[in-house]
């Protein structure tokens, strides 16, 4: 996944604003106890996430892909007075850690936690939301993106994670994941309603601007 060397990637969270004890045990957790801790957003990723989610200061959110909470944390930090994110993930085994984890935040109230599969839940949301983050199975970026595109208020934002995909986006041969990425990729430049930006941050953020 790393895409920089390690030692920039370190003196890069060295200059960014530290995690807060609640985050930083939840990383800490999740890489002594739960499986496959690199989907964990991270300390740079997530307070990316918290920066744009403070700037937006968006009144809903909707995420998709929870894992163990840290991301869906950090984007509730620029919640409105009164404003709600729902994130949904089908692993219903870290369902009472994680709501652990927003009960320790005081953010239970504020945060829809929804176990379940997004092609089945996200159709059923009668609301528009202003900032999105996908960061779930790759093969269905492309219909999370469909999904949620009329669903996103004019100049909402979409955050979509891994666009990089470790680098394998330049494979001669690339696997299935893969090519979901790259057609992901390809259908985000390619449409016309938005405007958009691949960052190589970690495993590359596609930033998605909806214009018309």
């Amino acid at each position: 996944m790393d895409i920089i060397l390690p030692e920039l990637q370190r003196y890069a969270e060295r200059h960014t604003s530290p995690e807060s004890a609640l985050l930083e045990k939840i990383n800490r957790d999740t890489h002594a106890k739960v499986l496959m801790p690199r989907m964990l957003s991270g300390h740079l990723q997530g307070q990316f996430l918290a920066m744009i989610s403070h700037m937006i200061k968006p009144r809903t959110i909707l995420e998709v892909g929870t894992y163990t909470g840290y991301s869906a944390l950090c984007l509730a930090e620029g919640l409105v007075d009164g404003g709600t994110l729902i994130t949904i993930d089908k692993n219903e085994e870290l369902e009472d850690r994680v709501r652990s984890y927003f009960d320790q935040a005081g953010m239970s109230k504020r945060i829809d936690y929804r176990i379940g599969d997004a092609t089945q839940i996200i159709p059923t949301l009668d609301m528009t939301f202003d900032l999105v983050f996908i960061d779930a199975d790759k093969e269905n970026y492309s219909n999370y993106y469909d999904m949620v595109i009329d669903k996103l208020n004019l100049k909402g934002i979409i955050l979509a994670d891994n666009v990089l995909w470790s680098g394998k986006v330049l494979d001669e041969n690339p696997d299935k994941d893969t090519r979901a990425i790259i057609a992901f990729n390809k259908k985000v430049t390619d449409d016309p309603r938005v405007e958009n930006v691949l960052l190589p941050i970690r495993d590359g953020i596609m930033m998605i601007r909806k214009l018309n």
